[in-house]
């Protein structure tokens, strides 16, 4: 009887703090004891989402702004206990459960995904690349960088902000977002094409640049001669950057 009167507080206390607008708090706890502990968990995790979210915030005012973190402080069930993985779980909510009101914005959750790759990259414990003198290009390895994450969405989610704020999808963006030597998370805005090489060369494991771009020219149906000489031109600016790592054969 005692361990159920125990669980059956605590359910009701989760509740409270959940969504203390629909639930009351636990019989027998002081009221003020409690608002105090509710906002001292809610400002908690809307200071990590604000923190991981910057733009997505400021596309708010601060009402339907609190309406959003309410819902998934209330609706979603995190599955880490760790404040850092915070970020993680509200993307998940708004691309499984969130249902987007009318005053969300179309890219919402598109921008939301964006805005935590900057984050987990930042965060990352992997390593980039060691500098190395590429010489000829054509003749190394080259694999992506675990710091770098290409990525295609519907909209310009890097554009984003309050001055910007497009109301449909027009063409797709493509992008890498890495982290360099220095420790900074860039980004690079692509094309098709080489989005495409970043995709074979994510895919890679002991083929060399010349066998990469061989291959893309011939999805292409372009010329080998074409792609080689603008392909080992950007392999090798992404090689200075960090984007990509490379190797002796």
């Amino acid at each position: 009887m005692a361990h159920s009167a125990l669980k059956s507080s605590q359910l009701a206390m989760a509740r409270y703090l959940r969504n203390p607008g629909e639930y009351p708090p636990p019989p027998g706890i002081e009221p003020r004891r409690m608002r105090i502990y509710e906002r001292l968990i809610y400002n908690n995790i809307e200071g990590f989402i604000r923190g991981g979210f910057p733009v997505l915030r400021s596309l708010y005012d601060d009402d339907t702004w609190h309406v959003l973190v309410r819902a998934f402080v209330d609706q979603h069930r995190c599955h880490t206990p760790y404040f850092l993985e915070i970020s993680q779980e509200f993307l998940q909510f708004l691309l499984q459960d969130y249902r987007p009101r009318e005053s969300d914005p179309p890219f919402l959750a598109e921008l939301a995904h964006y805005e935590w790759v900057e984050l987990a990259l930042d965060i990352s414990e992997e390593a980039p690349p060691d500098p190395v003198e590429t010489g000829d290009i054509l003749q190394m390895v080259v694999r992506l960088s675990p710091l770098a994450w290409s990525l295609r969405y519907q909209f310009p989610v890097h554009r984003i902000g309050p001055a910007f704020r497009p109301t449909e999808a027009r063409e797709p963006t493509y992008l890498v977002v890495y982290r360099n030597r220095a420790d900074q998370v860039g980004f690079i805005e692509l094309n098709a094409v080489t989005a495409r090489l970043l995709e074979l060369v994510r895919g890679n494991t002991f083929g060399t640049a010349h066998k990469v771009l061989v291959g893309l020219a011939d999805e292409l149906g372009q010329p080998h001669d074409r792609i080689l000489s603008h392909g080992a031109e950007q392999l090798g600016q992404f090689a200075a950057k960090g984007v990509i790592q490379v190797s002796m054969p």
